[in-house]
């Protein structure tokens, strides 16, 4: 029977892989996944079983249990400072840049004039990597040659900006925020760009204001982007690492769980167990926001 006679028919026709198609699809299918497997989860593995062991990198590998937690949460006093600076930068992300994200993706969403050069010069520094952002910042708030001090004209006793420990964090957290609104903007501009038109018509023909419209109409609609945007906020709050280690390695003020466990792994002390605990604390932290966002997305699924 042809395939033409088949398909009047309604009969499906049966199609066998060759051994040649079974090859490309093994090839497509392997190798991503086996990279995945070699970058992402071995590694992450390796630090949840290192994280009960003694090892310094070159010698025997000694089991030690929870003993490399308990230290961590009773004897390493870098680590409640490191935590605070990790929630400090979750809260400044999540309560000063995203929202700002979201008043510049209305502004322009409204057509202002410029509304294009505006949106690439705020998206602009997101192309940079953190450590540039880094770069800029000491350029910006270095003590003796920055630019602020210059505009301020504090010359004759200078403020420290990066290096007094009451300062520095909160100049770190600006330039971190510069970077992370034009993000958020994007996302919510794109969100925006979704909303129907005739909600917003409905709503003014009931004689709601421009607010009114936004928070009960439009603001709701937008709940994946706020999810999406949230679960990045958590992201960048947790892993960020770059800028402050431009700056000043993540010292005096700085400190954060990312740059505890690099200095505890790579640095004179070697010690790979104990930076392994850090690793994995970050890791249980991170998947407890990633699977809220994935239970959320399900639920929504089922509902729609």
């Amino acid at each position: 029977m042809s395939f033409t006679s088949a398909r009047r028919t309604g009969r499906r026709v049966s199609r066998r892989f060759t051994g040649r198609d079974l090859a490309v699809l093994g090839v497509l299918l392997g190798i991503p996944v086996l990279l995945d497997i070699a970058i992402v989860w071995g590694p992450t593995l390796a630090s949840v079983v290192l994280s009960f062991t003694s090892w310094d990198g070159i010698g025997d590998i000694k089991w030690v249990g929870t003993q490399n937690y308990e230290n961590l949460f009773t004897n390493y006093p870098q680590f409640w400072p490191a935590a605070r600076h990790n929630l400090l930068w979750l809260a400044f992300l999540g309560l000063v840049a995203a929202p700002f994200g979201l008043l510049l993706a209305v502004l322009i969403d409204r057509g202002v004039r410029f509304s294009r050069f505006y949106q690439s010069t705020l998206y602009m520094p997101v192309v940079l990597s953190l450590a540039v952002v880094g770069f800029i910042a000491q350029l910006i708030f270095s003590r003796d040659q920055g630019a602020l001090n210059a505009v301020i004209g504090d010359t004759k006793s200078p403020t420290d900006w990066l290096g007094d420990p009451n300062l520095n964090i909160w100049m770190v957290l600006l330039a971190a925020a510069w970077r992370h609104t034009g993000y958020v903007m994007i996302l919510y501009l794109a969100g925006l760009k979704a909303v129907d038109p005739s909600l917003k018509e409905a709503a003014a023909i009931d004689g709601a204001g421009e607010a009114q419209t936004f928070f009960r109409i439009v603001f709701p609609t937008l709940r994946p982007v706020n999810v999406i945007v949230g679960v990045i906020t958590v992201i960048e709050s947790l892993r960020a690492f770059d800028i402050v280690y431009a700056v000043n390695h993540g010292r005096n003020g700085l400190e954060l769980l990312s740059v505890l466990v690099t200095d505890n792994i790579i640095g004179e002390a070697s010690r790979i167990g104990f930076g392994s605990a850090i690793a994995v604390v970050l890791l249980a932290v991170s998947l407890g926001f990633v699977v809220t966002y994935l239970v959320q997305e399900l639920r929504g699924e089922k509902n729609r």
